[in-house]
This record gives structure tokens, sequence and C-alpha cells, in this order.
């Protein structure tokens, strides 16, 4: 096979940690693992061996001895913890350029630094709630999917970020169709699936024990999955949220669909909190991204953990080799 085009990592808030788990990143991976960080260099940690490429493929000659880095500059540097509102239009600037590069077909994949969305939207208007939004409308589609992946578990809440009081009513069988459809692909796609095996889990405790603790698995979640399955979908379920994420358990599928977003989470940073990585499904380019935040509070200390953007980097590496196949 054809050697894949290096993935490019954008920087994400100047402020936050990204640049400093940027580089961390590269002294873990170096050429084993090449990306172009796409940035200001002025906001990368002072002694950081940087090299400046033109385009994402030049990263494959220098990560050996070098954090390779496609300029882009800021009009502000980088304060630690304190974002510049006249650095907000950039950070957008830059998501914007690196799904252009990857749609254009000179890197394989993006990775994106963590942003914090109030910045953004007090700097420079961002009118996307966060995010997946953005990169959705970039790539020109009107549903993704978030998955969270650690060592042993992909997980995939129906439903994200809403009060836990709204969940039923968002919970529409158009909604977890699309989910399901959505992640059956991917898996198949960007992993490797030939015949993916799917849990869901029900959204009631006891996956509602026959309509006696709810009726949303017999009125909405039962019969999803039976047309699903009457296509060919390998779905186990719905089946208790209490029971379905030891170890086990998950022996028996390859991904999980929850119905809220702690249904999800909770299970995959327990088993692993630092390596978590965030997957968007359904773009037409692969996207992952480090589970966490700009983390203010730490940012220039140097004590910023890299694990997690290290995952994000060699899953979408390794998504990136599935799709190719």
């Amino acid at each position: 096979m054809t050697e894949l085009l290096p993935l490019v990592l954008t920087c994400g808030e100047p402020a936050g940690i990204g640049p400093e788990i940027a580089a961390a990143a590269w002294a873990r991976l170096g050429a084993r693992q090449p990306f172009a960080w796409l940035g200001d260099p002025g906001h990368l940690p002072r002694g950081t061996p940087v090299r400046e490429i033109d385009a994402p493929e030049d990263a494959l000659r220098v990560s050996a001895s070098a954090l390779p880095v496609m300029p882009h500059a800021f009009p502000d540097p980088a304060v630690p913890g304190a974002p510049s509102s006249a650095n907000a239009a950039e950070v957008i600037a830059v998501i914007a350029r690196a799904v252009q590069l990857t749609m254009d077909g000179a890197a394989s994949g993006i990775v994106t630094g963590p942003i914090n969305k109030k910045a953004l939207q007090d700097g420079a208007a961002f009118a996307y709630p966060g995010h997946t939004e953005y990169l959705a409308a970039l790539g020109g589609v009107d549903r993704v999917v978030m998955m969270l992946a650690c060592e042993g578990l992909r997980a995939v809440p129906a439903t994200i970020h809403i009060p836990i009081a709204d969940v039923p009513a968002a919970l529409t069988p158009e909604l977890l169709t699309d989910t399901i459809r959505i992640l059956h692909n991917a898996l198949r796609r960007d992993f490797g699936l030939t015949a993916p095996r799917i849990a869901v889990a029900g959204l009631n405790p006891h996956a509602g024990e026959g309509g006696a603790m709810g009726r949303e698995e017999i009125e909405i979640i039962i019969p999803v999955l039976e047309a699903l399955r009457s296509e060919g979908l390998s779905l186990i379920g719905p089946m208790p949220g209490d029971t379905m994420f030891h170890a086990s358990a998950r022996k028996g599928y390859d991904a999980a669909v929850t119905m809220y977003h702690d249904q999800a989470l909770i299970p995959v940073k327990t088993i692993d909190f630092a390596g978590g990585v965030n997957v968007t499904l359904g773009l037409p380019f692969i996207r992952t991204s480090p589970d966490h935040g700009t983390a203010f509070d730490i940012a220039g200390k140097g004590i910023a953990d890299p694990a997690s953007l290290v995952a994000a980097l060699d899953l979408a590496a390794r998504m990136a080799g599935a799709r190719a196949r």
C-alpha cells in the first residue's frame, strides 16, 4: 500500500495546553507517526525543535529531527490561561484551512487541538455550538455522530450536550436510526470491521423492565432495532446500562450506542481517563481529537499530559489506513 500522507494537527486555542501537548506528542512519536502542526510557531514552548514546511507531506522528511510546522500567523502572542480576542478569528481559520487541506487530498486526516468556545464567540462571533458542528458545516453534512474511544471500548451517545430532562423528547426514532447507521458505516469503512456488532443501551433502569420503569424502550428503541436488524445490521439490546460495560460484556460487541452523554462517557473515562479519544463519525474526512479541553488552569506549567493527543493521532492514522484499504 502507498505510504499514507501525514495528518494535520490544528493548534486549537493558543492560550491553552494545545501548543505544549503538540510539542510533547511530537517528542513521543517522532517519525513513527508524522504529523504537520498548523499554527503560529511563536506559540510553541520555548526550545521546541521546529522545521517550517509548506505542505503536510513535507512532515515525512523532517519529523525525525523536529516538529513539522505549517506556519499560520496570529496577531497576538500566546499568554497561558488568558485567551486573546484578537486571536479568535485565526483559531477558526486554522480549522477551516486544515479541513481544506484534507479534502483536497493533501493530508490523510485531521486531529484538532482543544478550543474554547466562549473565547471564539466573544472574539470572533463564532456561530456554531462547538467544534463538531463547525466541522460538519465545512464538510457539507447535516448529521454527525460523536464517538468516545479507548482501548477496549467505543461508545456513542445518541444525545449529547443536553439536560437529562430533555433526553426523552430528543430521543426520536429518526435520531436513533441515523446514529446507528452512521456508526455501522464508520465501523466498516474506518475501523475495518466487515460485520460490526453494535450493543444498544436502554434509556431507563433495567432497560425499562418491560415498561415498569419507562416505555421508551418499547415505543422507540426496540422498533428501531427491529427495523435495522431487518436490513442486516447486527444489533444487541436494548441492554441495561449498568451491566453492559464490564470486561466480559464488552467482548460481545464492537461498539456501544447509549442514550445520553454520561452513559457513554463514564465507562470510557473510567477505563482510560488519560487516553480517551473523541472521534467524529459521518464526516467526509477523518477527525479525532483529545478528549479534554484547553485546561487554562495548567497551561504553560509544563505538566499537561499528552497521552490523549498521542492516542488521537494514532487512532486517526489507523482510521486513515483502514479507509485507504
